[in-house]
């Protein structure tokens, strides 16, 4: 081996290897290039010290794979730094990056239910038998159960049961996508029918205007999270139906660790509904007021995803763990 030819190619590298380490903020991209060259370069040291060992060479070589390896390994404390990244680039790039799959669930969610409320409200005779008249008298009629449920405990009280109900649902939601998404679209169901069957009663009875005053403060949010949490599980069922040129294992880590960011977040955006239900919902702010709440928060998590969630996509970011997290991934044959 030419030893001064094999230095004069490869010493961009290693130079470019030596400045990433001794870097302290990385990029993806960055942290990606860095162990791609820690590993090339680990295989020039070797190359070297097999064919023609140079003191020298050889010294400056594991003096800079030390300093790399140092980059990759070390411990790496939470910070502020990794706070503020999470939520500005990973978690809103994940959400973007599934759009499309909870964009059209929540459609296809959102006409399923009106469907079934319109259908309901013209046919009385089934109504009838699916809730005796007695109870729907009591659901619909002012002050009835329908209404009452928001000041059923202490606003507190009711804050933390309505998160904690919620957010158990949108993790069950998601997670269960790894069954090939199949329980995904039986809670998806149950949800958007409970929601189809309240309005056309509330509706039926006159009091659509009580239904929809109550539901949007907090239901706007809280049913576009049910809908993220089902889409990106649906996702992760489809994972194993078509990994891509990924391996099924490797494609599923990959998912399942994107879900997991997607769930820390549904978390939060469920915590803000449920404060908004036990506040904001029940309290004596005109209707407007109430519906305006909902719209707003609303709007403003649309143009977090859409935004903010785009531009961290754009960059590269998919929501993942960084590449020094993750496990060592075999290549797919073929």
């Amino acid at each position: 081996m030419d030893i001064d030819a094999f230095v004069i190619r490869r010493a961009p590298h290693w130079n470019r290897l030596d400045r990433l380490a001794r870097r302290r903020n990385l990029t993806v991209a960055e942290v990606d290039e860095l162990l791609a060259l820690h590993q090339a370069t680990a295989t020039d040291l070797s190359k070297v010290r097999s064919a023609l060992p140079d003191t020298e060479l050889v010294g400056r070589l594991s003096a800079t794979l030390a300093l790399s390896r140092s980059a990759l390994t070390a411990p790496r404390a939470a910070s502020w730094h990794s706070v503020a990244s999470f939520f500005s680039t990973k978690l809103p790039a994940a959400i973007y990056r599934s759009r499309w799959w909870w964009g059209t669930t929540a459609a296809l969610a959102l006409l399923a239910s009106l469907a079934l409320g319109w259908w309901l409200v013209a046919h009385p005779d089934v109504r009838s038998t699916l809730i005796p008249s007695p109870q729907v008298r009591q659901l619909t009629q002012p002050g009835g159960d329908f209404e009452t449920y928001y000041t059923s405990a202490p606003a507190r009280d009711f804050a933390a049961q309505v998160w904690t109900n919620n957010f158990f649902l949108a993790l069950e939601t998601l997670f269960s996508g790894v069954l090939l998404g199949i329980p995904v679209l039986f809670i998806l169901w149950q949800n958007v029918a409970n929601l189809g069957v309240d309005g056309a009663y509330m509706v039926a009875a006159g009091r659509g205007d009580v239904f929809f005053t109550l539901i949007t403060p907090h239901g706007l949010l809280e049913m576009t999270s049910l809908f993220i949490a089902a889409g990106v599980g649906l996702r992760l069922g489809w994972t194993l139906v078509d990994p891509g040129p990924r391996t099924r294992l490797a494609a599923l880590e990959h998912e399942g660790r994107t879900a997991a960011v997607v769930g820390i977040g549904m978390i939060l955006t469920l915590l803000c509904t449920g404060v908004i239900e036990a506040f904001v919902t029940p309290s004596s702010l005109p209707a407007w007021a109430r519906i305006g709440v909902g719209i707003t928060i609303e709007t403003l998590f649309l143009a977090y995803v859409f935004v903010v969630g785009r531009h961290a996509y754009r960059r590269g970011e998919a929501g993942d763990v960084d590449a020094v997290d993750r496990p060592d991934e075999q290549p797919a044959v073929g």
